[in-house]
């Protein structure tokens, strides 16, 4: 698991980006971009990114001077046994000379990569010593396993031999039983007896209780290095539902081991080139080791799809360039949607009928028979029928007939008394009519359940 870690980094693209657009800063980017693209770099970062096992790496540049510039030759890896941490601060790295002393580390000479499993010390951030204890006792498991399968299913073997018998006699015998269990014969004296005990089910469970063991050190250590232990061991809940989770949690850890990496990289490697070569800088051009991050172009199109619609106001020319669409040229064929039927059937405006809820009757109907392409425009047609009534004083003159003469009786009433017995003798409602309003809700119902049974 450190090693798919590892490569899960050390493969991905490695792209310099300048500090800006002058040309100063790209005269920068350039030199460094230089030793990028000619130096296969996968295997030296795999070396650099050691440190995520035990805490720290250190890469020894080896700088070649022809050409009258500063460029790394090449990286080499330097055992982790010739460094130490100061004594004092804990932190700071020193290298041991022959002698044993310990030395500062040359500048510019050295890419010290770190990492951090956990805050503290730096000595004790890297993966080797937290996954330790599940390492060695994976080793034990192993091995008692092993044993455990060289004798599993072998009846035990039990010699017996006389009270007078000797020291070599007892030799004899032991060397009878040891070679029983390897070549499956022996010779003794006719005086000594050799028992085979075949094993009982007392056993029984013992023969998967060391891969148990060993499946769930391992799970430890997968999710104690990625994160996650489905891209490692399908186990059996290999859903690939759950893969995939697990695989963007492994993803979610290469964005930041990327990161840290290209802190490194700019800072033991861009700076020192540029230095040396070109001076000194306030800012230097970046080494960046990741996948560029890329527009899901899907979901722009939905949220355009469902909120322009709605109202939302969106440049066409910020659209072109977050999609990375260039503008048409003059005359050049360009896609488009399919130009509208100019006059399709039952395309008349509902507010220019004398009846509009009698058009949307007419096309819910069309609809529900499949005629035509109606159902684009059911609700469209139900909607603009209603609106034609309550818009302006439309619903004044719809609901006049039924509330006129319930006004008329409360102002011409000289008490609630009277009011009263003008409701209870009917009177009042003899008066009212509600034909217009029946006739319009009949008439909408009607459209709007044929649109449905539709």
């Amino acid at each position: 698991v450190l090693g798919t870690r590892k490569r899960q980094v050390a493969q991905l693209p490695v792209r310099v980006v300048p500090v800006d657009d002058s040309a100063e800063a790209q005269r920068d980017a350039d030199l460094v971009r230089e030793w990028v693209d000619n130096e296969p770099l996968e295997d030296e970062l795999i070396e650099i990114m050691d440190a995520i096992g035990k805490g720290f790496s250190v890469t020894e540049i080896m700088w070649d001077l022809a050409e009258r510039q500063w460029m790394p030759a090449r990286l080499e890896y330097r055992d982790a046994r010739w460094f130490e941490f100061d004594d004092i601060d804990g932190r700071t790295l020193r290298m041991r000379d022959l002698e044993n002393n310990r030395e500062p580390l040359a500048p510019f000479k050295f890419v010290v990569h770190r990492f951090q499993a956990k805050s503290g010390l730096p000595i004790r951030g890297g993966f080797a010593r937290m996954v330790a204890w599940f390492y060695l006792f994976s080793n034990f498991a192993l091995k008692d396993w092993v044993q455990f399968i060289e004798t599993y299913g072998q009846p035990t073997r039990i010699g017996k031999y006389p009270p007078s018998a000797s020291e070599p006699d007892k030799a004899v015998l032991l060397r009878a039983l040891t070679n029983l269990g390897a070549d499956a014969a022996a010779m003794i004296p006719e005086s000594m007896m050799i028992e085979l005990i075949q094993g009982g089910q007392g056993g029984r469970g013992a023969e998967t209780a060391h891969g148990a063991l060993l499946a769930y050190l391992d799970g430890l250590i997968s999710k104690a290095v990625l994160g996650q232990t489905l891209t490692t061991e399908a186990g059996d809940r290999g859903a690939r539902s759950l893969g995939e989770v697990h695989d963007e949690v492994r993803h979610d850890i290469e964005r930041s081991d990327a990161v840290a990496l290209s802190q490194t990289l700019t800072r033991d490697i861009a700076v020192p080139m540029v230095r040396l070569n070109h001076g000194e800088r306030k800012r230097y051009p970046r080494i960046v080791v990741g996948r560029e991050e890329t527009l899901d172009v899907a979901r722009v199109s939905d949220a355009l799809a469902k909120l322009v619609p709605l109202g939302l106001k969106v440049p066409e020319a910020a659209v072109r360039e977050l999609v990375g669409f260039e503008p048409p040229e003059d005359g050049e064929e360009v896609l488009g949607a399919p130009a509208p039927d100019p006059d399709p059937p039952g395309n008349r405006d509902p507010r220019e009928d004398e009846s509009p809820e009698a058009d949307a009757m007419a096309r819910a109907l069309l609809h529900a028979l499949g005629r035509g392409n109606a159902a684009r425009r059911i609700e469209d047609d139900i909607d603009r029928a209603i609106e034609a009534h309550i818009d302006g004083d439309g619903w004044v003159r719809l609901m006049s007939p039924s509330v006129t003469p319930v006004m008329d009786a409360v102002r011409q009433a000289g008490g609630f008394e009277q009011l009263r017995a003008a409701i209870e003798d009917g009177s009042l409602f003899a008066e009212m009519d509600s034909g217009a309003l029946a006739t319009l809700l009949s008439r909408m119902a009607f459209s709007a359940e044929a649109s449905g049974e539709g």
